[in-house]
């Protein structure tokens, strides 16, 4: 009941996003779960947070698809990937990169954008932010839980990461009043933390 009550929220809260015109969608890829990868131990070992990007490299859609499903996506139970307390779905996973600002929706694997702003200044408090392709923002509206729906989001990109060969670190140092606009939060909802990803320089 409460999988099939946060699918309606989702449908509504798209549904009042398309109100003012048709909304851009991004069907993305199906996750490839049956690739090869190192061995977990192995990807804790050595995963790393790194801060240096190729700009020149872009991350194609079928990665984008499997970092999104990594951080927030729907698994073989109906569950999300990560661990939510009481399976609360109020984390929301925004991409923000020069195109525009698109929300993730983990029930159907798409992109929606929500903004042809280009916000990336918002999170450039360090010029190598710059360079990185992708930006992920991690949103909210429980402060009790919030934080630690996040962290095993950024976490399992982080992984994902590692086993990829990308780079990737999670960033507070943006100017999250100005996300909170640029990403048409509630009131109640707020910006957690930034990660950029992108093949390392």
């Amino acid at each position: 009941m409460k999988n099939k009550l946060a699918t309606k929220i989702f449908a509504a809260f798209l549904a009042g996003s398309a109100s003012a015109g048709a909304a851009e969608i991004k069907t993305l890829p199906e996750p490839d779960l049956n690739q090869p990868s190192p061995a977990l131990m192995q990807l804790l070992n050595t995963r790393k947070s790194e801060r240096s990007f190729d700009k020149d490299k872009k991350i194609d859609d079928q990665t984008l698809s499997e970092i999104l499903w990594a951080a927030y996506g729907k698994n073989s139970y109906d569950r999300r990937t990560v661990p939510t307390a009481m399976n609360q779905k109020n984390l929301k996973v925004f991409v923000l990169g020069e195109d525009g600002v698109w929300i993730y929706n983990p029930e159907l694997n798409q992109l929606e954008k929500i903004s042809d702003e280009n916000t990336i200044s918002y999170l450039a408090k360090q010029d190598y932010v710059f360079d990185a392709p992708v930006h992920l923002v991690y949103t909210s509206s429980d402060k009790r839980w919030g934080y630690d729906h996040a962290g095993s989001a950024y976490q399992n990109v982080y992984l994902y990461a590692t086993a990829k060969g990308l780079a990737t670190v999670v960033r507070g140092f943006a100017d999250f009043d100005a996300l909170h606009d640029a990403l048409k939060l509630s009131e109640e909802e707020f910006a957690i933390i930034h990660q950029p990803i992108g093949y390392p320089k």
